[in-house]
């Protein structure tokens, strides 16, 4: 398989993915920050810690990795265009 197909399949996949989370569509950051918080405290109750959860991370904090993750597919398309060329 060549280097051009993996980049422009993965590149497009990477774009869509990024900008789901980045533009917070159907709440998928939202979705993400309630699920660290669950996870939190899943993790406290284990320890046998029966305090508040530490808020790990915020919704604002998912969309600018979602931002990063869609511009690296960008990057990666453009990659896999010009080894096309």
């Amino acid at each position: 398989m060549s280097t051009a197909v993996v980049l422009l399949t993965v590149g497009p996949a990477l774009i869509v993915a990024g900008s789901w989370v980045a533009l917070n569509i159907c709440g998928a950051a939202a979705a993400l920050e309630r699920r660290s918080a669950a996870n939190a405290e899943l993790r406290m109750h284990a320890r046998g810690d029966l305090g508040p959860a530490p808020r790990v991370a915020a919704a604002v904090f998912y969309r600018y990795l979602g931002s990063v993750n869609a511009l690296c597919g960008v990057l990666l398309t453009l990659g896999g265009l010009l080894e096309l060329a």
